[in-house]
This record gives C-alpha cells, structure tokens and sequence, in this order.
C-alpha cells in the first residue's frame, strides 16, 4: 500500500473502537434507531415529492384579449366564375389528375379526418366535418369509378363545395349567411391538398400549369376572405394578448416525482391522491422553509440533529462539511421565498435586499460537498430554481435560538428522524422497481463503462431531491447505495454483473461536466472527509461481499471441470477492481492462504467423484467382459478432459492460488494408471486361461493413450514418476505384430510381384520418361510396406530406446527377408528371360545333327560375321532398374532407422563379450568361384564355353556362373551366399554351352562346408580337382548369423547388389562373345595380314623374285577394326536407353569396359598359375595395336562431348581401375629379358614380404595375409588366403561399400605385386622352376601367416573353437 493510502487510513483505531462497541458515532448523541417501517418511508418520500412539485417554477401561458366584432363582406364572385380557367379547357392535361391520384387523395382526406395531417389549418373541427361530408360522396362507388376514369378537376372541386356547403348550412338559422365565408375558406383548404399531394407525389413536375392554375385558384378564394382567415387562427380579427400563471395544480397527474413514488410503492394514484390531500395543509412550503430554518440554527449551534466535529475522524473533514452547507441552504431558501413571495414578507417589512448567486461561492468552492450536492440535484424538475430577487431580511436566522421539541419527529415536516435510514429503504424501493422494469433500458457500453440498469432518471431525481432536503452528505447516498446492492446481492436479487456496475457507477459517475466530475471523485476517494458512520459501514459492506464473493467463487469453481462452466473471470474481476483495490478492505494473508488450501482440496475432490462417474460410465461391472477398449476409452475421456482444463486455463492457470489442472492431474492421473495397470494385467490373464490373444492394435492403441496421459502427468508433476513402465507391460504386443508381419511378408512381395507388370510408367505422352519412372509399382508397394512397418512402431513413439532398438533389429531381418524373396523371384525371371533363344536357335532346334553340320558349314563359307544385338525386354530392363532403386531405398530406410543410435544402444544395456557366450545357430558361408585350369575341350575349336552351377546335396541349384566363351582357364569371380545351420555338400558342376543342343559336361567336384572347420571365421581357398580333368579354384569364407540390425541390413544390401551385378552380368554376357570375337588374337592378325592375296602368298615359295615388305595398318585401319563392336554397342546402348535408369546404365556399361579389360588382358598375357603356358607373346607392332584399341575403347567408354566437354559415359574414375593401370604397365615389362623379370619379380616379392611383417609387428589384430594364388598342398588342406573378407558387415549400406571399394583401389595401387611379371612369364618356357619355386614360397608364407592368425585368435576368444566373436567392422 502507498504512503498516501496509509495517510488516509490513519483514523482506522477509531473505526475499530466503533465495531467493537457494535455503535456509531452519530448513535452516542441520538436515541437508538427505530425501526424504518415502509409506510412511514413512503409519507416521508411523498412529502418531499409533493414539496418539489409546489416549488417547480409555475408555468406561463398567453392569453388573447378579443375586440369588439365587426361585420364581413364576402367577395361577389361565385364559385363558377371562379372555375372558369378549367371549364373552358376540359381535354386539356392542366385540367386532368394524374394516374394513382384518386387513391392517394382518399388516404389524404382520411388523414385529415383522423388529425394525423401535419398542417395545424387542417385541425379545425369544422375542416374536418366538411372533409367528411365530402369523403363520404367520394367513396360512393359510381362518382369514384366517374372520377378515376375522368380525372377532371373541375368535378372534383365543384363536389366538394356542394358537400361542404351543405355541411355548413347545418344548424344555422335562416338568414344567417357567416357560413359562406367558411365555404371558401373549406374549399381553399381542399385546393391547398390537392396541391401538396401533387407536389410530395412528384406529380407537379410532369403537370407544372395544373398546379400553378390550382395554385390561383387558391389564391383567389382567400384574396377576398383574409378577415376570415385571421378570425379562425386568432379567434378574431381583432384583439390584443396577454401573459397569465397557470395556477398550481394538485392532482397527482400534473407531480411527476409523486407519480415515481407511487411507481416505486406500489400505490394507486388514487391512493397517493387521498394522501396528498389528508396532509395539504400541512405540507406547505411555508413548512419546508420552517424546516431549512429551523435545521440551519441546529446546525450553528452544533446540535446532535445534524452531523457533529464527532462524526469526522479529522477535525477539518467536519470544517469542509460544515462549510459547504451554508451556502446550500442559502439556495434552498432562497428557492422557496421565490416560489412564494408572500413567504418573505409574511412577518416583516424590510427593505428586500438584492440576492447574490455567487455570494459565498470562493468558500464553498473548495469542498467537494457542495459541488456533489448541487450536481445530484440539479435536474429539470428539480425545485432547487432561483431567478428572481426577493426580499431575504425577515427570514434571517442570525438572531434565533436553539428550537424544544416535545419529540424527535416533531422537529421536522420533511425531514425524517433518521434521515440514513428512511433514505436506505426508499433507495431499495426504487431500485428493486427499476431493476424489475422490463421498459427501462440499460445505458449503451463504452470501452471504458459497461452498459447500466441500474436507477430510472425518474428514480434518481426523486432520490436526488430526498437527499437535497434531507442534507445527506454525497458519499453517505453512495455508502447507502453500495449498503443496498450488497443486501440485494447477498439475498440473490441481482446478477454479479449488476454489482460490477453499481462500483462502476459510483467509481465512474457519468456528469455534464469534467469539473464536478473531478469534485466527486475527489471527495469519493479522499477518506479524510468521510464520516466515521459511512467508513464502518463501508468496511462492513466490502468484508460481507469479499465472503460472498468467495462462497461463489468457490461453487463455480467446483463446475470447472464440466463441458460448459461459469467462468470465474467476472467473480475474480470484482474481488480485485472493486474489493481488493479498495483501501478500506483489509485481507489477511493466512485467510487467502487458508482460502486457497480449501478450494485446492474441493477440486480435489471433485476430481476423484468425476474419476468415479467416468469409472461407472466406460468401464463394465462383470470383469469378464473388460476390453482394452474400455481401458481406452477411459483414458480418452482422462486425456480429453486434461487436455480441455490445459488450454482453458492456459493464460490464467490459477485461481485465487489453486490450480484445477494440478489438482486434476494430482487425483486423476494416479488413479487411472493404476487402475489401468490392474485392469491389463487381469484382461492379459483372462486371456490366457481362455486361450486367446488380444488384439494387436488394440495394445497400440492403449500404449498411446497411456503414453499421453504420461506426458501430461510428467509436464504437470515432474516429480512425480509413473505408476507403472508401460513399454514393460505392453512390449509384447510390439513382438507379436513383428512376428505377424514376417509370416506375412514373403506373401506381401509375391503379391506385389504377380500385381505388376514391369512397365515404365510415363505421365507425360510424348516425352521421354524420367529416372523416377523407370522403376515399376511393385517395387514402390514393397518399399511403402516397408515404410509403413518402419512408421508404425516409430509413431509408437516407445520410451525403452533398448526395446526399440531390438524391435529395428527384428524388423531389420524381417525387410532382408523380403528383399531377399523380391530379388529371387526377379532374378528367376531375368534369368529366364534372358535366356531365351534367339529366332535362329528356335529354328535350328527342328533341324538334325547333319543339318545343323551343315549350317555350320555354309556360316563359316560365308564368313558370317555379323552378329545381331540381342532382342532384350524392356520388362527386364525395368527389372533392373527396381533392383537398383531397391538398393537407394534401403540405404535411405537404414538412415532413417538410425542403425548406428540402435547399435550403440544395445551395446550399452549388453554384456561385454567376455561376460557372455554368443550362441551362433545360423552361418552364412561366402563362396566366390574365382577360376579354372586345365579344363576339357568339348567344341570342335578345341576350347569350351564353360559356366559353373553350384547345387545341395539335394541337387538344389544355388547358383550359376556367366559363361566365358573359348577359354580352358577361365576366370570367373563371382559370388554367392549360402546360409546353414550345419555341415553341408556343396556340388560344383562345370558345363559347356552350346548354342545349339544340350550343353556338354566338362566336369565335377565337392566340398563340405563344415562350421566347425571355419571357427576363426577367416576365409580359405580351395583347389578341387575335377573328375575329368582340370581344377576349379573356390574361395570360402563364413560367418555366423548374428541377431545384430547392422547384420541385417549388411545382408539386405549384400543380397541386392549381389542381385543387381548378376543381372547386369546376365546382361553383358549377351555381348560379351561379341567383344571376345572382335578382341581376339584373330582379329589382330587379320588387321596385320589384311592386304595379302594369293599372288603374294606364291611369292613365299619363288625364291627367284624379291619379297615384298609386309605394311603395318595405318590409324584409320586399328579404328576401322573396331567399327563393328562400336557399331554393336550402339545399338544395343540404344535399346537400353529408352529403358534402363542412368545409374543403371552406367552400370551395364562398367561392366562392359571390365569385360573389354579382361578380354585385352588376357590377348596380352595368360592367366596367372604355376605352370608353364603355351600362348605366344605378342610381337612389338601387336601389341601397339592392342594398346591403341585400349584407348580408342576408353575414349567410347568415356564418350566425353566435343564441344561442351561434358562426360556422358563411365566415370573416369571407374575406367581407370586398377586392372587397367595393371594392362598399361605391361609396356614396361613385356620385353625384358627372362633374368631381368625374375630380378623384379623377386624384389617385388621381398618388399612385400617386409611390409607385411611391419604391419603384423605394429597390429595387435592380425594383418592381411598374402594371396595364394596358386594350387598345392596348402590349397588343399584349405589355409587361409591374404584377401580381406567381403563380409556382410562391410556391406551393409551404400557408404560402406563405396569405401571398401575406394580402399581397394588405393590398396592396389599403394601396394604393387608381381602377379603380372609371374604372368609373363608363362610365357617363357625358361623360367618354368622360378614359377614353382615361387609358388612353393607363397604357400610356406601363407601357411605360417595362417597359423599365426589362429593363435591370436584363440587367445582373444579365451579358448575354444567357435568362441571367436563375429567382427562388427
């Protein structure tokens, strides 16, 4: 509270004293008050009614003075002559009414008749019975339809004369001739109608000469008859007028205030009137001066009849009081005496003094009493009036004394004993009239005021004019008013709304001017100047409404959990305006606080009953019948609930310090979850007796709405915890739908696959089609299905980061499930597509063996050389193409799962390894079938064609091979996973193609795969002899299936890209014999010799005749050669362009540029073995022309754009592979001699050597061991091999295989072999013992690095055979 504000409450001690002694100060100088009946408040109000009525300033009103009447002279014309301006025109439009006049006329005439007419001419009675007279013969049917249909106006005015006439003649005795004058006044006044109807009809426009002939003929019938005219509006055409009072009248209809009295009573104006006349006599005015004289010397003697130093905690409250009733009183006085004159002269005979109206005025000024006393009661009725100066010494109260009365009322006529009192009840009165009259309206709103019904004008003149005569102070009528609404609040009478305007209407008066408005509101809120009696009353009257106020704002809070609820805004609103910020209220913190602490526990416990109601409601009796549904729907209702009360009192959380979403939350929340604990747990165990399950979304959807109502109580009560983990108790369902899902997803994707027709899907006819549409639907379902599985458990939004990261680990497996299922039915179809015979197959297939001999024949007759592109599908293009976007889809679904957050995760809530054996029931074995050697020759060529097929033991075909064409040592290295869960044979059969007839058997061999034999889990190579003759190299390496989400989704990508290669190598191997054909040895030595004919052939055996030097082929020639395989690329690159993806094709087409690099590699050197082999090197001029065929492929292959230098072909850094940096460095060694070779060969060789055994002295990990390439006794005890691992988890996403990739390539070229040395030395039949003594030397280092390995191994498995833990990276 401010200074001021505690300065002005320094009298409370004296206010305190008062309540404690339960009396008023005015109560020590006065007898105890008696009770106020209604009656004697209504005399009393009648009085004071009936008094400002005799002192309204009486009314004056003119009064004529007639002169002697003279005789009037009529003009001699008649009424014909007067017409004749019309009669002698009678067809023309100025003697005609418009359409719709007729009409118009009748409601005019019926107007006048009726005085609704405006003009005060057309009032006169005897204007009106002429009118009439006339209406009645115009609404006679014949002359009204004569006149519509004729309009003249000379039958219209002849018609009313003769009717008027005659209505004139009335009464009037023969020979009296005054009515012919009122005729022509009569019909000049029909005229003046007829005119006003044409005007106001916009009718005078269209007929401007038939209202300029009525309006003379207007003129000429007044022109002679002015006498007439001012007798009837004067009463005489002569005379004179004077001012006269109108006496006062007592009749009840004539008092406006006794009129509002008997309104707010109650009473009959009959009634009222009785009264007024029992008491006429005594209620004079002459009393009411009796009155004001008699209260002005009480108050000079300080009486205890008026208000006392006493009554006012300060002294100079009193002074400012007292001070401004002297002037006031003045005034009243003054206001009587003018009223009745007779009253000032009654008893003396002084000179009259001239009265001042501003006499007194610089004293009264300064107190707010005045100003307040005369604004309240200054009003239009209001008897407080002085205009006129009158003599004021006989009533001058300086020499009077102190006045005896035998009783209290006997002092007073107007003035009651307790003024307080009988002003409160009639106060009452008037506002309960006021309040339940429907006819008063509310004030209009402003921004800054409330619409007010509050008191009537009338009602607040008369208590304006109670309060001027009884001298009740301003702030006692606005302490009695507040006194009087406090009681109708209380007893229910009035709205909260009321009580807001009443302090609005006494806080913010609504005054004429600024200045009084300033007055009141300084003497409102100065408490310095209050009486003692209104502060107490007003402490009691803020204290009583605070209680109130706080019962109401306490039941409606109760409501605030209900649909619609009462706002507690008004109630808070008064309590801070009107109770707290008033300075005269007084709260105690502990009884708000106390406050707060009941409403805080009554929200409480309207919170448990609605719990129950909602219980009762959503959840049935028998628990047989109990549903999660219940359980659901009882959490909606909680959260809803929660969620309304949330956003209902965001802005203002609090009430009065309580807060319903706490209390809410605290009571219902904790009851609920525990409630839903219980009521799971016994649904899941009726369940389980009745040996059903509950519905998967069913747990969904509980988990949600549990997972909501425990985010509310966590935002609401942080430290509070939940009742129960609900992931522990739903986790369940989340393993059903996972399982139910992968018994599902094998029949998803066949579905998929049947749906689809593998066609490129164009949105735009005409145009080529975009990368995004060159993929089919069942490819986008199968990915959406997968999505969709993902998003359902991720919109779980489940709280246990282990239990979600093994639900991704679970779900992982279940999508390499179905993408492993995807790419074996794709590829089924590829392949059969793929392999299916040309048109010249299918019609060799009719011919016979001799037949087909001589096809043969006639071909190679012909030197048939051409070989047509292959007829691919678009189907099988568009195969390729989803394979490849599966693979982008899956690296984008492994980002989103966040694997790594997954794996991190479960290694922190896992065991370390050393804690715990890794139980292994699935392996997954790698077998890569590098090459042959040695095989058998089936075709007539003396080479084969072969491929390799892998089957079970079951002959269960796992695998195949492309096919090299003409090799007997082909090299094929491809890939194939095979998963177990034991030992198992694996058959590998080698065939011959054939492209007519059944394909040939070259030979056959086994291997076992045995886990127990691969417990370190490092790959092994294996040479196997076959059955006929020759050997297959097969390189094998196994791990074992790990329940690990990186596992599976390494394995997803391993399975498609492996997939995607085999189908582009399906793809290639239709182009490949093509490439070999024209990369040939044959080929070579047709370019060399192509200039030679038979004569020069015969020059070799004549040895008389010089011999003629052979020309080595020009530029044009090696490009020339080359012609039909770019030619053949172009047309099939153009079949796959209008099909295959862009990636797609760049990928065929790298496949394409390794397939032309090991077609050159293996024109330039033999493959690498340990024996001798019987291809011839390549002379110097040969081998130029290989190498410039190299390039002119690279350029093709790159196809760089001449003119924007853009590359639209392999990237470069793709044709710059390692094997082509290995092809372009045989220039440096392909012609050293033997020896040199060697040399290079064996320190290669040892530098290799040395670098390995620096990185196994560095690493604690075992380093790379060195490659063993060729067969013997260590390939046949199965030993390790150098080369990294492809595992699965090196493959798991498009970022790891990129930079296994990357590392390989920098691995190879940051770490040279001698493998192409070896190689060309194959060639050399000398240095056939340095290849197998250093084949023997690789086995011997391969062998010691292997069991170096095995060791480390076991002694960081701790033991044992298969304890090895699987590598993560």
């Amino acid at each position: 509270m401010s200074t001021s504000s505690q300065n002005k409450r320094g009298f409370h001690p004296r206010v305190d004293s008062l309540q404690k002694n339960r009396r008023a100060s005015r109560e020590s100088s006065r007898p105890r008050k008696r009770l106020v009946s209604q009656n004697d408040a209504y005399i009393f109000a009648l009085r004071v009614a009936y008094l400002s009525h005799l002192l309204q300033p009486r009314a004056r009103r003119t009064q004529h003075v007639p002169a002697a009447p003279k005789a009037l002279q009529r003009s001699s014309s008649s009424i014909h002559d007067l017409m004749k301006d019309f009669s002698l025109l009678r067809d023309s439009k100025s003697t005609k009414f418009p359409h719709g006049f007729m009409a118009e006329l009748e409601k005019r005439l019926t107007g006048v008749i009726m005085g609704r007419e405006r003009a005060q001419e057309f009032h006169d009675p005897a204007i009106k019975r002429s009118f009439a007279a006339f209406l009645n013969a115009f609404m006679e049917q014949g002359f009204k339809k004569r006149m519509e249909k004729d309009r003249r106006v000379e039958d219209l005015v002849l018609i009313f004369y003769s009717n008027a006439t005659k209505e004139l003649q009335k009464g009037k005795i023969p020979g009296d001739d005054s009515w012919k004058f009122l005729a022509d006044r009569h019909l000049a006044l029909f005229i003046r109608l007829i005119s006003l109807i044409l005007k106001e009809g916009d009718w005078s426009r269209d007929r401007p000469e038939l209202s300029s002939r009525l309006a003379t003929l207007e003129s000429k019938l007044l022109t002679n008859d002015q006498d007439l005219a001012a007798d009837t509006r004067n009463g005489s055409s002569t005379g004179s007028t004077i001012e006269v009072i109108v006496p006062v009248s007592f009749e009840v209809k004539d008092m406006l205030l006794v009129q509002v009295v008997a309104r707010i009573f109650h009473l009959t104006y009959i009634q009222v009137q009785s009264d007024i006349d029992k008491h006429r006599s005594v209620w004079t005015a002459k009393a009411a001066l009796q009155d004001l004289k008699t209260y002005q010397t009480l108050l000079n003697l300080n009486s205890r009849k008026t208000l006392r130093s006493d009554d006012f905690d300060l002294e100079e409250g009193y002074e400012a009081w007292k001070k401004s009733e002297a002037p006031d009183l003045a005034q009243m006085i003054m206001a009587i005496v003018q009223s009745n004159p007779e009253l000032a002269q009654s008893s003396y005979n002084h000179n009259t003094p001239q009265f001042n109206a501003n006499a007194g005025g610089s004293e009264a000024s300064d107190s707010g009493y005045s100003e307040s006393s005369r604004k309240m009661s200054m009003s239009e009725a209001s008897s407080y009036v002085i205009d006129q100066p009158v003599d004021m010494s006989a009533i001058s109260p300086s020499e009077a004394s102190a006045p005896t009365f035998d009783r209290e009322e006997d002092a007073f006529t107007f003035i009651p004993s307790d003024t307080r009192a009988y002003y409160r009840l009639i106060l009452s009165q008037a506002l309960s009239y006021d309040l339940q009259d429907e006819t008063l309206k509310a004030s209009e709103a402003t921004a800054e005021t409330p619409a007010l019904k509050l008191l009537s004008k009338q009602s607040t003149e008369l208590l304006n004019e109670i309060c001027l005569r009884w001298r009740l102070p301003y702030v006692s009528r606005i302490v009695l008013f507040l006194d009087v609404i406090r009681e109708k609040f209380l007893e229910q009478d009035i709205s909260l709304e009321t009580l807001d305007a009443a302090f609005t209407f006494i806080k913010e008066p609504l005054p004429d001017n600024k200045k009084d408005a300033n007055f009141m509101s300084l003497l409102l809120f100065d408490r310095a100047k209050w009486t003692l009696q209104d502060y107490a009353l007003n402490q009691q009257i803020l204290a009583s409404l605070h209680d109130a106020l706080l019962r109401d704002l306490y039941d409606v809070a109760q409501q605030c959990y209900e649909q619609k609820p009462p706002s507690v805004g008004p109630i808070l609103y008064v309590l801070e305006h009107h109770i707290y910020n008033d300075p005269n209220f007084s709260r105690s913190p502990e009884d708000i606080a106390a406050f707060t602490t009941q409403l805080q526990e009554g929200l409480r416990g309207k919170a448990f009953a609605l719990y129950k109601e909602y219980l009762a409601k959503y959840l049935p009796q028998d628990q047989e019948s109990w549903q999660f549904f219940d359980v659901i729907e009882l959490g909606k209702a909680v959260v809803t609930l929660t969620q309304r009360i949330q956003k209902r009192y965001r802005k203002n959380p609090e009430i009065m310090g309580a807060n319903p979403l706490t209390a809410l939350v605290e009571t219902m929340l904790p009851l609920y979850s525990e409630d839903a604990r219980d009521i799971v747990e016994r649904i899941l165990h009726l369940s389980a007796a009745k040996g059903e399950e509950v519905p998967v979304e069913d747990g969904f959807d509980l988990y949600q709405e549990l997972v909501e109502i425990r985010r509310i109580q966590a935002e609401a009560l942080p430290n509070i915890p939940f009742v129960f983990r609900i992931e522990d108790l739903l986790a369940d369902f989340v393993w059903r739908w996972i399982k139910l899902t992968e018994s599902t997803i094998i029949a998803w994707v066949d579905g998929a696959v049947k749906q689809d027709e593998f066609k490129v899907r164009t949105s735009t006819l005409g145009l080529p089609p975009t990368d995004s549409e060159r993929h089919s639907v069942s490819i986008i379902d199968i990915f959406t299905s997968f999505n969709q599985t993902i998003d359902r458990i991720v919109q779980l939004n489940w709280d246990n980061d282990l239990q979600y990261a093994k639900f991704m680990t679970a779900l992982a497996k279940v999508i390499g499930n179905g993408i492993a299922r995807y790419c074996e039915i794709i590829e089924l179809r590829f392949a059969k597509e793929m392999d299916r015979m040309t048109p010249e197959q299918e019609a060799s297939t009719t011919l016979s063996r001799q037949e087909k001999w001589m096809q043969l024949a006639k071909d190679a007759w012909n030197n048939k050389e051409k070989i047509e592109p292959f007829q691919f599908f678009p189907e099988s293009f568009v195969k390729l193409n989803n394979i490849e976007f599966a693979v982008r889809q899956l690296d984008k679904l492994e980002k989103e799962v966040n694997v790594d957050a997954c794996i991190d995760v479960i290694e922190k809530n896992t065991p370390p390894l050393s804690h715990r054996q890794r139980k292994v029931n699935n392996y997954v074995f790698t077998i890569k079938i590098v090459e042959a050697e040695d095989l058998k020759a089936c075709d007539t060529s003396g080479f084969s064609d072969p491929y390799v097929v892998l089957a079970d033991e079951y002959q269960k075909r796992l695998a195949k091979t492309r096919i090299i064409y003409s090799n007997l040592n082909p090299r094929w290295d491809e890939t194939v996973d095979i998963t177990t869960q034991g030992p198992l044979n694996i058959i590998a059969t080698v065939w011959d193609w054939d492209a007519l007839g059944d394909h040939d058997y070259v030979g056959r061999t086994s291997i076992k795969l045995d886990p127990s034999h691969f417990s370190d889990f490092m790959p092994r190579e294996y040479w196997l002899d076959l059955d006929t003759q020759g050997r297959l190299l097969l390189r094998v390496s196994m791990e074992g299936e790990r329940d690990d989400i990186q596992f599976y989704f390494g394995k997803a990508f391993r399975t498609l890209k492996r997939t995607e290669r085999d189908m582009t190598r399906k793809v290639t191997d239709k182009l490949s014999a093509y490439i070999n054909h024209c990369l040939s040895r044959r080929a070579l030595k047709s370019l060399l010799f192509k200039g030679i004919s038979i004569s020069s052939v015969s020059s070799y055996f004549n040895r008389n005749r010089p011999q003629q030097t052979l020309q080595a082929p020009t530029q044009a020639d090696i490009t020339d050669a080359l012609k039909p395989l770019f030619t053949y690329f172009d047309d099939n690159f153009a079949i796959m362009n209008q099909t295959l993806t862009r990636e797609a094709m760049i990928m065929v087409m790298t496949r394409l540029w390794k397939e032309v690099l090991v077609t050159i590699e293996s024109l330039v050197v033999p493959a690498l073995s340990d024996k001798p082999s019987q291809q011839r090197q390549l002379n110097q001029q040969e081998l130029d022309i290989v190498f410039k065929w190299l390039q002119l492929l690279f350029d093709f292959f790159h196809a760089v754009d001449e003119e924007t230098k853009e590359e639209n072909g392999v990237p470069l850094d793709i044709l710059q592979s390692p094997k082509y940096f290995d092809i372009k460095t045989l220039n440096f060694f392909y012609f050293d001699s033997t020896d040199s070779l060697i040399r290079t060969s064996e320190r290669m060789a040892s530098a290799t050597a040395a670098r390995q055994q620096t990185q196994r002295n560095r690493l604690s990990a075992p380093a790379a061991l060195t490659s063993m390439p060729f067969g013997g006794a260590a390939g046949l005890l199965g030993t390790p091999s150098h080369r990294k691992s492809k595992s699965i988890m090196l493959s798991r996403n498009l970022g790891t295989m990129k930079k296994a990739k990357e590392d390989k390539r920098k691995e190879a070229q940051a770490d040279p072999n001698d493998d192409m040395i070896l190689r060309i030395l194959r060639m050399r039949p000398e240095a056939e013992r340095y290849l197998r003594d250093r084949s023997r030397q690789k086995e011997r280092l391969a062998a010691a690095a292997a069991a170096e390995m095995i060791v480390r191994q076991s002694i960081m498995a701790g033991g044992g055979r298969m304890t090895g833990s699987l590598p993560r990276r």
